[in-house]
């Protein structure tokens, strides 16, 4: 009946493997399918599935149950090749290769899985117990066989022969078995070649056999198989792709064999290859002219996979180089297809990485090879930038009309793919490409008696705008006949105007040295803010003037302002790129007399004021809840930039600096003064709702990390309300806000007192949090260990509070340990190392750490035992790296009784593993904090009985 284990027949019979299969294939409840899969899933790794594998394959059952029974074999042999006996191997090939010619003729799917099980016990055997396998292959499938058509025997040797190499790459074979197997694998295609060789050139072969033998041809070069041995079929699959039936799987073929990386060092039939592919180029003019996108497609893939793969040895054969220039000009034919893409072709978007390619290696050489290949190569790169600017032109308005949005999603992400080519190719050009882009600009723009199209426009500045906003084009002589030409260009069309506006912002640091020409596009900048359709170009570009620029701004600052008001108040642009308009005009203001910011602030945030008194007053709403977190960010993004402290400041920095004292009061401080009633009768109202709190807090929080201790005015009443908030509602964002001013002013002695009452009141207010179930929260208890770990780091007298219980915090922070989010065990992992330390300068944390650090190690080993996330094992490494160097003597005691606990911290590891771990952890290594951090990561492993295993590989 079956090869194998028959002896042990299971008592259920066959009867449930059907059943189950009857339930996965046809039954319409997902439930009943999903309980079949998961019992079959179970059944197939069970000892009676080879019995029950060969039943399944009678030739009375349906094709699924037939193809199921194939794959149980498969999985069986590669996945459990240890528990078949070695006196059984043979038996079992030979029944395989009976299934194989049974169903030579059968079901294709069946066919295949049986081949795939086939070559994994190949793979497994050879090459000692099976020492000629794949000619054995061959011999096998090529004798006489009454019962089997010849055609349908060919096909299944196909088939099995094109498996092979492909399970080979799937396997599961240890590294040293692998390339053990590939060699002899190499060698083996001496039987397989010659084979395929002669079925490609019988001219009574069908198409659908040389079909399958190309297939098989690209199969195997995958296992790196010397370039030369490969010549004839690469030849014969060139002859191929005159047939269309075979074109596809004679160009998957040529391509494969060319891009192996082992073929470069076959340079003499790399040449060899060269003629042929030029020999296409006939039929690839024929398929652009009559729109055969595929065969153009797949001749292109050709010409780049020879290129790209071999640009460096090609070039290296100096004596053809010619040979190799004319490869390089087909595919620039390539790059220049005619036609739009992506609607008209898909071609020449393979061709970018060639020209990466062919600079990287030329650039390379020595310079004096360097420079003869300059002489040749850069005329070929200047015309590739027409070629690009001319592929990068938008169609015609009509024509884009009827593009779909996928469609120009496409070619957006395909224009910028070109402006990025455009920029690496400046590095090979130089300033020429800049001069020649001006020069081509200027005719286009002054040539009356010929009028130019947008579209032809906007591609030369849009190359232009691709190298501006990466390279520094500060020293470039045609910036400043760039800048003059930008006002005479006729502007009738969305997006000629947002690539002038890109443009002019990539020039916004050229314009910072050159103040004089700030005038001739800022006028063309502010109208554009009008306009809906230009929002994000306009915007951004105006940020970036007023951000670079602002020391040159002022004489312009009132007709900024004004302008940006009108466009605020006509609520033209969405809710992020009126943050954006808020953050340029902070930037602007940033550069006025303190007076004239007053002004200004006055007259631009008055109206905002307004509206949210009115909204302060309503009863809330989600729509009047929108209105007010939009009037807050407004402020936010205003405050976030406005900065008269001139200092180069990096916003997200997180140092403080000592800034010069300003004369008089911040006018951000003096505005958030006069709002600061109205802020706090707002939140009165929505101290339930977390977004508006939020919002709140981040006008604060900007203005903080601005400000630093120009802010100091406003300490004491942020406090304040910070603490009343918290008292009443406890909030995230509310803790956040106090670990920035703890950050900035715990340290000043002016300051200290109000902190300090708002940071024992947020303590406070948190632990009775913690004694009703923190499980809830998980986002304050993360935001509240960081507001702990600050306060240690930039004022550690906190803890030394009477009315601090620090034995309580303590134990917040062990319980933390424990929660699933790791964003918030990650931050109690930062509050004990933060705390470890202090044990000797600050009394009250060396006695609870003394008491109760214990408990703190156990939940350490608790994590690293399998309760926590491995990503978080780092850590957990900080935490005992901290208390072996600053409690060694405790540490010694703990870690001792701790791992006297049966079955802790996992089941898994045994004591002599946990005396190993505990010995390492106390040993002299425990200075080096990486060593620590492998013992964590390779105990973690065992205690999940993970180590040694694939999961590992990557840890």
């Amino acid at each position: 009946p079956g090869w194998g284990y028959q002896k042990s027949s299971p008592p259920a019979g066959l009867m449930p493997w059907l059943t189950a299969l009857h339930q996965l294939y046809y039954d319409p409840n997902i439930e009943n399918k999903n309980l079949a899969q998961k019992w079959l899933m179970q059944a197939q790794v069970s000892p009676q599935a080879w019995h029950f594998s060969w039943l399944l394959l009678n030739m009375d059952k349906v094709p699924e149950i037939q193809y199921f029974g194939a794959s149980a074999l498969h999985i069986k042999i590669s996945r459990y090749w240890n528990d078949i006996p070695a006196d059984q191997y043979e038996s079992l090939k030979s029944q395989l290769f009976t299934h194989i010619t049974r169903f030579a003729g059968g079901s294709k799917i069946v066919l295949t899985r049986l081949c795939v099980a086939l070559a994994s016990l190949a793979l497994s055997m050879m090459p000692e117990a099976w020492p000629c396998a794949v000619a054995d292959m061959v011999r096998m499938f090529q004798a006489e066989d009454s019962n089997v058509d010849g055609r349908a025997r060919c096909l299944a040797l196909l088939e099995l022969l094109t498996v092979l190499p492909e399970e080979f790459q799937t396997s599961r074979l240890p590294q040293y078995r692998k390339g053990q197997v590939r060699s002899v694998l190499a060698q083996e295609c001496g039987s397989v070649f010659p084979l395929l060789e002669q079925l490609l050139q019988q001219q009574d072969s069908p198409g659908f056999i040389k079909q399958k033998v190309l297939k098989c041809f690209s199969s195997w070069v995958q296992l790196e198989i010397p370039l030369m041995d490969c010549e004839n079929l690469i030849q014969a699959a060139f002859t191929s792709l005159q047939d269309p039936e075979l074109f596809d799987t004679a160009v998957e073929a040529v391509v494969n064999a060319i891009s192996q990386p082992d073929a470069q060092r076959y340079v003499n039939t790399l040449l060899k290859l060269i003629p042929p592919v030029l020999g296409l180029q006939e039929q690839l003019r024929q398929a652009v002219q009559s729109g055969d996108m595929e065969t153009s497609h797949g001749i292109c893939r050709i010409a780049v996979a020879l290129g790209e793969n071999h640009s460096r040895a090609l070039l290296d054969q100096v004596e053809h180089w010619q040979s190799f220039l004319a490869l390089v000009n087909m595919i620039m034919f390539c790059t220049g297809i005619p036609g739009h893409y992506p609607v008209n072709e898909t071609t020449s978007s393979l061709t970018l990485t060639f020209w990466y390619t062919l600079q990287d290696d030329i650039l390379s050489f020595e310079p004096d090879k360097q420079a003869v290949y300059q002489q040749v190569y850069r005329p070929v790169y200047f015309q590739l930038v027409d070629v690009l600017l001319h592929k990068a032109q938008f169609p015609s308005d009509e024509e884009y009309g009827f593009w779909s949005s996928d469609e120009k999603e496409q070619f957006r992400i395909y224009r910028v793919d070109i402006s990025d080519t455009l920029m690496y190719v400046y590095e090979m050009l130089g300033a020429e490409l800049l001069s020649s882009l001006y020069d081509k600009l200027g005719r286009l723009l002054t040539n009356t008696e010929q009028p130019s199209t947008w579209q032809h426009t906007e591609a030369l500045l849009y190359g232009f705008q691709s190298i501006a906003e990466t390279i520094d084009v500060n020293y470039s002589d045609v910036v400043p006949g760039l800048i003059g030409l930008i006002p005479r260009i006729s502007i009738s069309n969305v997006q000629l105007a947002d690539t002038v506006m890109f443009t002019i912002g990539a020039l916004s640091e050229w314009l910072a040295d050159h103040p004089v020409m700030i005038n001739n596009v800022l006028p063309l900048v502010l109208q554009a803010l009008g306009n809906p359709e230009l929002s994000i170009s306009s915007v951004s570009t105006l940020k970036k003037i007023c951000r670079e620029c602002k020391y040159d701004l002022p004489p312009y600052a009132a007709n900024i302002v004004a302008v940006s008001q009108e466009v605020l108040m006509k609520q033209i642009h969405k809710t992020s790129q009126c943050m954006w308009l808020m953050q340029a005009l902070g930037f602007l203001l940033s550069a006025l007399q303190v007076e004239e910011i007053l002004k200004n602030l006055h007259s631009l945030i008055t109206p905002y004021i307004q509206q949210l008194e009115k909204l302060a007053d309503e009863t809330p709403n989600p729509s009047n809840k929108l209105a007010i977190i939009h009037i807050l960010g407004l402020l936010s993004n205003l405050f976030t930039t406005l900065d008269i402290s001139h200092h180069d400041d990096d916003h997200e920095s997180t140092e403080v600096k000592k800034l010069p004292v300003q004369q008089g009061p911040n006018p951000v401080v003096v505005v958030l003064q006069q709002v600061f009633q109205l802020i706090q009768k707002v939140l009165s109202k929505w101290l339930n709702d977390a977004q508006v709190v939020e919002s709140v807090c981040a006008i604060f929080e900007k203005s903080v990390k601005t400000l630093l201790d120009d802010f100091a005015p406003m300490v004491p009443q942020l406090c304040e309300m910070l603490g009343q908030m918290y008292s009443t509602i406890p909030q995230a964002s509310a803790i956040d806000l106090t670990r920035q001013l703890v950050h900035i002013f715990a340290h000043e002695p002016a300051h200290f007192p109000p902190i300090k009452a708002l940071f024992l009141l947020v303590t406070s207010v948190t632990l009775t949090l913690f004694q009703q179930g923190p499980r809830d929260h998980p986002d304050i208890v993360d935001s509240f260990m960081q507001l702990l770990a600050q306060a240690l780091k930039r004022k550690p007298d906190l803890f030394l509070c009477s009315n601090l219980d620090v034995k309580a915090l303590f134990h917040c922070g062990v319980l933390s340990l424990k929660f699933p989010e790791a964003p918030t065990v990650k931050a109690s992992c930062g509050f004990f190392t933060e705390l470890l330390p202090r044990c000797g300068e600050i009394a009250p944390v060396g006695q609870v750490v003394h008491e109760n650090g214990k408990v703190l190690l156990q939940a350490v080993l608790e994590g690293v035992g399998g309760q926590a996330s491995r990503s978080l094992m780092d850590h957990f490494a900080e935490i005992l790296f901290a208390l072996n160097k600053h409690c060694f003597s405790y540490l010694s005691i703990w870690i001792k009784e701790a791992m006297q606990q049966d079955g802790f911290p996992s089941a898994r590891v045994s004591p002599e593993q946990k005396e190993t771990f505990s010995q390492q952890i106390l040993s002299r290594e425990r200075v080096n904090k990486r060593r620590v951090k492998e013992m964590v990561k390779e105990f973690t492993l065992l205690c999940r009985g993970l180590h040694g295993t694939e999961y590992t590989a990557d840890y």
